[in-house]
């Protein structure tokens, strides 16, 4: 009779999986021992997988090489991080191993930008693509960088005053892209996205701010779709409406050269996910590629912004379950030594699911439970995996701790949390681990920052001077 844990998973999924397997009956990550890591660290836990975040950046290099080689695609390929979805130096430090360029989109951004240039990590041959509403702050660093001589430095017109806004504080001459508004889905809120200029007015904003204006050279369009990077008809209908205004603009605009089509590759949030990246891949430079040639322009340089699909899945998060708590017949409310709200924001703010698996007791007999985080807030909670309705966990048993693991959190988590400041009923974050390799492949680990102390959050409120 299959009744464990392990049974369960067996029966639901494939597994193992690439980077998922049972080692002495405890769960394993990228070979990573997760149970030696809560002996050596205790818990709550978040860890950061370095080596991740390269391999997902060469997979996306290697799926566009291919595609760029299959179709004669003839414009270059540039991977581009979106710096929002981490902001950490070690997580800079290890995507910009992999020859890569950088999106910004705040002023601030722009002195890490500085930072990383004076440490030698980035170079003036660096793309800097700067998104986002740009004021006075943003305005005035980007200006700085690009007086500075970073001529890669692209600043993405977000609305119609921002060339000027430019214009006042940079000397000389400088490369501008231009932010497309798609139009969302239909059960979006809003039809059209806030960031951008709408399709239609882009070639008239054109033609009366840009073509005349000595001082700009436009360089490139910019097209993201909030709902990602996916195979539906939604998507490719509005890559087709891009496509059209950049053609319409490079016969206009030969200085045009490059489409920039955002970020949005989904990451793994489920045993169950199945993605074609490479057929997506695929599939975008076929679409840009047939489009021109029946316009008769030149194919542009593609860019991605990708930042999720960057560190995502080099993140995740161990708690234990301290009780469990049977509320009524049929709920039971196991607690971690934690908080949802304040480790794993995005649970909380807009439903999100990750991989979530035990990280020992996988030959225990299991049940169906709900999990609850510390704060007294009723929206502490995390109740159903990304494939079924429910989470099914090993038996708890106060005599045999069970730790569960969160998996792929590492994109936004952090900044959303508020990384080192005040948490939702004052409760401290977790400590932060590093694991990368040695030149040897071998596993090493790092103490990132220790878990918060009173005195930390004391501080901030202001009763420590």
């Amino acid at each position: 009779m299959n009744t464990k844990y392990i049974d369960l998973i067996n029966q639901t999924f494939y597994f193992p999986q690439e980077e998922f397997k049972l080692e002495d009956r405890h769960l394993q990550f990228h070979d990573i021992d997760l149970m030696q890591l809560v002996e050596d660290y205790g818990t709550p836990l978040k860890f950061t997988y370095l080596p991740q975040i390269s391999n997902n950046i060469n997979r996306a290099k290697d799926w566009f090489a291919k595609a760029r080689k299959k179709h004669k695609y003839k414009g270059k390929y540039h991977y581009c991080y979106c710096t929002k979805s981490s902001h950490f130096k070690h997580v800079l430090n290890e995507a910009l191993k992999n020859d890569i360029h950088i999106e910004t989109s705040s002023a601030f951004d722009i002195d890490i930008v500085e930072k990383l240039k004076k440490e030698g990590k980035i170079s003036d041959k660096t793309y800097v693509l700067c998104n986002g509403f740009k004021r006075e702050q943003y305005v005035a660093n980007i200006a700085r960088l690009v007086n500075n001589g970073h001529k890669n430095c692209i600043p993405i017109i977000d609305n119609y005053e921002e060339i000027d806004l430019l214009s006042q504080e940079i000397n000389g001459k400088f490369n501008i892209g231009v932010r497309i508004a798609s139009e969302e889905e239909p059960k979006f809120e809003f039809y059209t996205s806030r960031l951008g200029i709408g399709y239609k007015n882009i070639l008239p904003f054109y033609r009366s701010q840009i073509r005349e204006n000595k001082k700009v050279k436009l360089k490139m369009l910019h097209f993201f779709i909030n709902t990602g990077i996916r195979d539906n008809a939604y998507y490719w209908n509005e890559l087709s409406k891009c496509l059209k205004v950049y053609t319409s603009l490079k016969h206009i605009c030969p200085s045009l050269d490059s489409l920039n089509i955002g970020g949005g590759f989904p990451i793994k949030n489920s045993l169950a996910f199945d993605y074609d990246y490479e057929y997506m891949v695929d599939e975008i430079i076929n679409q840009v590629k047939m489009f021109c040639e029946q316009e008769e322009v030149d194919v542009p340089n593609i860019f991605t912004e990708f930042g999720s699909f960057t560190v995502g899945e080099s993140g995740g998060a161990i708690y234990e379950v301290l009780y469990q708590k049977q509320q009524n017949d049929r709920e039971k409310w196991n607690m971690i030594n934690s908080s949802f709200i304040t480790t794993l924001p995005d649970t909380w703010a807009i439903n999100k699911r990750f991989i979530m698996l035990p990280i020992n007791r996988w030959y225990d007999s299991y049940e169906r439970v709900l999990l609850g985080g510390l704060t007294c807030d009723s929206d502490d909670y995390y109740n159903s995996e990304q494939h079924m309705n429910a989470i099914y966990l090993p038996k708890y048993n106060k005599e045999k701790p069970l730790y569960l693991g969160f998996f792929n959190t590492g994109a936004y988590q952090e900044t959303i949390g508020g990384f080192g400041g005040l948490q939702h009923c004052l409760i401290p974050s977790p400590k932060h681990i590093l694991i990368d390799r040695d030149e040897n492949g071998q596993i090493t680990t790092e103490l990132f920052s220790e878990q918060q102390k009173s005195e930390d959050l004391l501080k901030i409120l202001g009763y420590n001077e």
